[in-house]
């Protein structure tokens, strides 16, 4: 596999990304594992949601995915070449506590000591996510994030991966996209578990922060070498579609469900009252109890920012009328280009994201823990040519320097996604990857964006 030849050429404004911005790709354990009944794993709820009928596109579901679980070394060996420092992965929970609860088990926990000794071998540094959705379906049984016990079970789950990987993993993140896990899961059922219930999405968001807490404060407690701890949270610029009212009504509520709701509580140990008020509207309430905001409020180390778009919103509907329904806005198109997932570009938003976050919350140090995008890609003559997605990866890594001229304190980016990947309910319809994989065969091959990555990561280092 050739990957001499340079191709870079990029916007000039990525060059002051400074020499200790760090580089990535990230991935995630269902994405990309497979071996979903190997070695004691058992169920999480996407092996289940998968089983759904009219769920998932295909009826495709993760049980092979990339079969990473057998070809960790090779998939190690290609990260390091694309000359990345850091490797942003998920450890799969039924696979380390079957059922989620009661002891390790071993040899699923086995699979992931000797992937961070793999990525250390390679000079790449691991960088571990404790849950990226893939809940065991024992737990969900049992009421799911809905339920208080969940925080706890998450936390005495994290300190069994914690108690075995803390000698040799200096960055940790609880949670992946908790909006994703609350929202999606358990409101619109567009992802696993696949409930549409909108007060027990709102319980879910208490629990998931909770669980966030209780781990950090239990991993930092134990932790004997210097060890960061953080979060990470998908999040776009919201804007309102016109000066009306309506419309800057709209964006706040979508703001405070999608981002504030979970930054308020992180940082400053409280829900923002606007939000709070909303809910009362519909005779929600969030379930704290006293001393959970002061265990959600852990000292954050570092935000990890997930960013694929930003979105205009209204608060009327097509025909001019009121929306009247909360939590739903409607969203109005920029008009721009979009990606494979339907899903607008918008750069100069990711820029206004991590100049807003970081106003809003100074002092909070983020590392861009996801960013890509989907293309329709073509393996034709083993090459992929995906100059979109170099356009894209270039527009928003210059999004990123920009923001970081206005002051954000941004420290790292990591690449979505290492390699094409179980996509979740479009199944393996849209790819995202720097490597392109043939589910048939396995076979990975280097796309031109990966060249395209890699040799913008060696032009800034020889700097």
């Amino acid at each position: 596999m050739d990957i001499t030849a340079p191709i870079a050429a990029h916007d000039a404004v990525i060059d002051t990304l400074p020499a200790t911005f760090h580089w990535g790709v990230a991935t995630s354990a269902y994405q990309i594992e497979g071996a979903v009944a190997e070695d004691g794993r058992t169920a999480s709820i996407w092996d289940t949601y998968c089983r759904v009928p009219g769920m998932v596109h295909n009826a495709d579901h993760g049980d092979v995915a990339c079969d990473h679980y057998h070809r960790m070394p090779e998939d190690v060996a290609l990260i390091a070449a694309l000359g990345v420092d850091t490797y942003r992965f998920s450890v799969a929970w039924p696979r380390v506590q079957p059922g989620g609860k009661g002891p390790v088990n071993p040899a699923g926990l086995g699979f992931y000591d000797r992937l961070v000794d793999e990525l250390l071998g390679r000079g790449v540094d691991p960088w571990l996510t404790l849950y990226h959705w893939d809940l065991p379906q024992e737990l969900e049984d049992a009421g799911g994030w809905p339920v208080r016990d969940t925080a706890y079970r998450f936390a005495d789950y994290s300190m069994l991966v914690f108690d075995a990987l803390s000698d040799r993993v200096r960055t940790w993140t609880t949670l992946n996209e908790p909006w994703c896990s609350a929202h999606l899961g358990y409101y619109e059922g567009r992802q696993a578990p696949g409930r549409q219930d909108f007060p027990a999405s709102i319980n879910a968001v208490h629990h998931l922060l909770l669980g966030h807490g209780l781990a950090t404060q239990r991993m930092r407690e134990a932790a004997t070498l210097p060890t960061e701890f953080g979060i990470s949270l998908n999040m776009g610029n919201a804007t309102p579609a016109s000066d009306s009212l309506a419309d800057r009504e709209a964006a706040r509520r979508y703001d405070g469900l999608a981002r504030r709701i979970y930054l308020d509580p992180l940082v400053y140990g409280r829900y923002p009252e606007d939000v709070l008020s909303d809910l009362a509207k519909v005779n929600i309430e969030i379930p704290v109890l006293d001393g959970d905001l002061e265990i959600i409020a852990q000292p954050l180390d570092v935000l990890g920012v997930n960013y694929y778009s930003s979105a205009r919103y209204t608060g009327v509907d097509a025909e001019g009328y009121e929306l009247n329904a909360y939590p739903d806005e409607r969203v109005v198109p920029f008009g721009r280009p979009v990606t494979a997932m339907d899903w607008e570009i918008v750069p100069e938003g990711f820029t206004e994201l991590l100049v807003k976050i970081s106003r809003e919350y100074p002092g909070l140090p983020m590392v861009i823990t996801e960013n890509g995008a989907a293309f329709d890609d073509v393996l034709d003559d083993g090459v992929v040519q995906d100059a979109d997605r170099i356009a894209y990866f270039d527009a928003h890594l210059a999004a990123v320097a920009r923001a970081r001229q206005a002051g954000a304190d941004v420290r790292g980016y990591f690449a979505w996604s290492l390699m094409d990947n179980f996509e979740w309910s479009y199944g393996y319809a849209k790819r995202f990857g720097l490597i392109h994989v043939d589910y048939d065969t396995q076979e990975r091959t280097l796309k031109q964006s990966a060249r395209w990555y890699r040799d913008v990561i060696r032009h800034l280092r020889a700097r």
